[in-house]
């Protein structure tokens, strides 16, 4: 029904904020879209995927909510300054930015080609340096705002047969500590989310490269102490809290959310 989410709208969590949300279209990130319009929040949904990145801007937008997409290649440095100028010219600013774009190769390092190594590291890790380097200089006029990277439980664990997501995911909680360093001083708050087993298409994906039996897979998956996989409902609950000024004192850190996947591992 249109209209739907406007009521109460000055308790919202993110009223009167702009989140653009990278990898938008699916999973994780269209959640997480979701969620932060029903919390006020004008959302900026970016994917490569524009099928899907229309669909859910149109629902968000059907829904009362404010919402555009923009079809984009986060690792060419043009297209990451033409979404923070279109945010900017629809919305006035950006707010939040939530670097969620991310794909996997599971492979070890004798397996993975050099061009697949190059294009893990290119969405996962450059996707959030060139969002980030275009979206600084705009919170940061402003008086601040609230970056948040998705990393993963393999950016602080190893996993097997997952190399160069591991390397990206392990650079993207170290690049977020740096940047909450440079950046505590512009009122700039960075912080990543280190998701466990997640259940998306990302995740389903795997038990194909690794030539597994998908519900196989998602059954070994499930093996931590809360007994299941994740839902991207609840990763994008944490995306919020980092986002929100529920988390004012918050900078510089990796939040978990993986179910106790690595509670036993030191």
């Amino acid at each position: 029904m249109p209209g739907t989410w406007a009521a109460d709208m000055l308790h919202k969590q993110l009223h009167g904020k702009t989140a653009i949300i990278t990898g938008g279209a699916g999973g994780i990130g269209r959640a997480t879209a979701l969620l932060f319009a029903r919390e006020g929040a004008a959302v900026v949904i970016v994917d490569l995927n524009q099928a899907a990145g229309v669909e859910i801007a149109g629902e968000i937008s059907a829904a009362g909510g404010h919402a555009i997409f923009e079809r984009a290649d986060l690792t060419r440095p043009d297209d990451c300054q033409r979404v923070v100028d279109c945010t900017v010219k629809e919305f006035g600013g950006v707010h939040v930015l939530f670097n969620n774009a991310g794909i996997i190769r599971r492979a070890s390092v004798l397996d993975v080609t050099a061009d697949e190594w190059d294009k893990v590291m290119a969405v996962n890790v450059k996707s959030v340096f060139l969002m980030s380097r275009v979206v600084i200089p705009v919170m940061a006029k402003a008086g601040g705002g609230s970056i948040v990277n998705t990393a993963s439980g393999w950016g602080l664990a190893g996993g097997a047969r997952a190399a160069a997501y591991c390397a990206s995911k392990g650079a993207v909680v170290l690049l977020t500590k740096a940047m909450a360093i440079d950046h505590g001083g512009q009122k700039i708050r960075v912080n990543c989310i280190c998701p466990g087993d997640t259940d998306t298409a990302m995740l389903r994906s795997e038990a194909g490269q690794l030539g597994e039996a998908e519900d196989r897979f998602l059954s070994d998956a499930a093996n931590r102490p809360l007994g299941r996989v994740g839902t991207p409902d609840e990763i994008a609950q944490a995306a919020l809290y980092l986002a929100s000024d529920a988390s004012s004192f918050v900078t510089g850190t990796a939040l978990v959310v993986d179910g106790g996947g690595l509670a036993g591992s030191g």
